[in-house]
């Protein structure tokens, strides 16, 4: 019996995928062989010796300590585009909120309690309306920084909307740029891109490489109309700096997902309290993915959307499976071949993949694996973690 630790509210349409044959699923188990979770921090957790994987129910990772677990051999899985629509959805309102004072307008009616004649109120409201007119996002230019699975699809969705698109991602996928129309113009760099925008969309994941991305000099180069939506992650743009730069009118605005203390009360400021994601069918798309993913390697081995791990996959043909983990350096996998000859096991298929400075096994062959092959592939000079699946 598996046994699977769950963090936070996650959907019950994802841990009902767990079949009650083979996991137990629950918030306070010991010895668990998995974790799922949302926000949770875990870099004060304990990590079981027992643990193998862990999976986050949304595309985020920087509340997983990634480089410690990696070093354990520990899988961390993440769910890229699960809650891409939500998100899209969100984005498209950040974007009529930032062209238009939709919200200043919504709030002057709220403030008119003391009005209680129609007819005077529609004359006082005809009157004022002009105050809150903005301009049409048709005919204006997005840019769109990092094209993955939610951003290919704002740039696809903002040429539907009769904007004109100019991207930027040196690190574009394959899987990406196919899904990219070929109307979105591609930037040389960050800097070309906010220099042509009317509106910058960001979607970098909060990495060492992207702390502070948006900052005094990458904003100093943008139009003084510009506007910028953040709805990736805060560290992606410096607080300081962003107020800085709408206090002084180098840029027009900021609608974000992040707020911060220095944002409130800053008309030029439009901040959400981090919901993005907060849609019943994102919550369940996600938990859906993250409990597949989670089963797959537990059950097969199989790595799929793994943010420290390179992705592997080798269909059952029969056989036993072995898979283990290394660091990224020559002779393992011939040392562990040897092994598995040694005690004449015939290798029927095999996958061996690698990322950075880890790799990733699979072996399965003709016979058993016995604790004595396990014991002798953990101590090859290399080796991070064995396991028979």
């Amino acid at each position: 019996m598996h046994k699977i630790r769950t963090y936070n509210a996650i959907s019950s349409k994802g841990l009902s995928r767990f079949s009650a044959d083979k996991y137990e699923v629950g918030s306070d188990l010991s010895d668990p062989q998995g974790f799922i979770l949302r926000s949770q921090k875990l870099h004060e957790e304990q990590v079981p010796e027992s643990l193998l994987a862990v999976a986050r129910a949304g595309a985020g990772v920087n509340n997983v300590p990634v480089a410690d677990y990696t070093d354990q051999g520990i899988v961390v899985f993440n769910t890229p585009g699960a809650n891409a629509n939500a998100v899209k959805e969100l984005i498209v309102a950040g974007l009529l909120l930032a062209s238009r004072d939709i919200y200043g307008g919504m709030n002057y009616v709220q403030e008119l309690t003391h009005m209680d004649d129609g007819g005077e109120m529609g004359k006082l409201l005809e009157k004022e309306k002009k105050r809150f007119a903005g301009s049409e996002i048709m005919g204006k230019t997005l840019g769109v920084v990092g094209l993955g699975a939610i951003g290919s699809i704002i740039a696809n969705l903002a040429l539907d909307l009769g904007m004109d698109v100019v991207g930027y991602d040196p690190a574009i996928s394959v899987e990406a740029a196919w899904q990219l129309s070929s109307q979105v113009e591609r930037m040389d760099s960050l800097e070309a891109l906010l220099a042509k925008s009317d509106f910058v969309t960001l979607h970098v994941p909060a990495i060492p490489a992207t702390k502070h991305l948006i900052n005094s000099e990458t904003l100093s180069v943008m139009k003084s109309t510009a506007k910028i939506l953040n709805f990736a992650r805060e560290e992606i743009v410096s607080t300081e700096d962003m107020v800085k730069a709408l206090e002084s009118g180098v840029i027009a605005g900021y609608i974000c997902d992040f707020p911060t203390p220095e944002f409130l009360g800053n008309p030029k400021i439009i901040a959400m309290p981090h919901i993005g994601a907060s849609t019943a069918e994102a919550e369940e798309n996600c938990a859906v993915m993250a409990a597949n993913q989670l089963m797959d390697y537990i059950e097969n081995g199989n790595i799929h959307n793994s943010v420290n791990f390179p992705p592997t996959k080798l269909a059952r043909n029969g056989g036993a499976r072995l898979t283990f983990a290394n660091q990224n350096v020559p002779k393992v996998l011939g040392s562990v071949l040897s092994i598995l000859a040694d005690f004449d096991l015939n290798v029927l298929d095999m996958v061996n993949k690698s990322r950075n400075e880890v790799a990733y096994n699979i072996i399965d062959v003709e016979g058993d694996i016995s604790d004595e092959i396990l014991q002798k592939v953990g101590q090859v000079e290399g080796v991070i973690r064995v396991r028979a699946v």
